[in-house]
């Protein structure tokens, strides 16, 4: 009995990691679709200032954004054909790794002022 039980709660905590995005494998995602061309090698400083600054940004945000480009013209979508284009090969697996790994990086962004 003990053994169920210890094996159940290990796939739980197993697909709760899983749910929540792997950082490890969003890194990887990061530097395969070049997230930093644009967004800066720190994924903090931008190449453009309308650009987002995407380290430690929340994993929430991130993951509806992310959608939203993927949907396009869409209803409830963003329209921009870099990031469009980018996101549309991600699974939604793929959308949580890289909120977990861009959630995960040191954040410059002001929350209070």
């Amino acid at each position: 009995m003990k053994k169920i039980l210890a094996a159940l709660l290990c796939s739980l905590v197993s697909f709760g990691a899983v749910a929540a995005g792997n950082i490890n494998t969003g890194k990887v995602l990061a530097e395969k679709y070049s997230c930093a061309t644009c967004h800066g090698k720190d994924y903090a400083s931008p190449i453009d200032p309308s650009y987002p600054k995407l380290a430690g940004q929340h994993r929430d945000y991130l993951e509806h954004a992310l959608t939203a480009y993927k949907r396009g013209d869409a209803p409830n979508g963003r329209n921009n054909a870099i990031m469009t284009g980018q996101v549309k090969p991600l699974t939604n697996q793929d959308i949580k790794d890289l909120a977990a790994y861009l959630n995960s990086l040191p954040k410059s962004l002001v929350i209070h002022r």
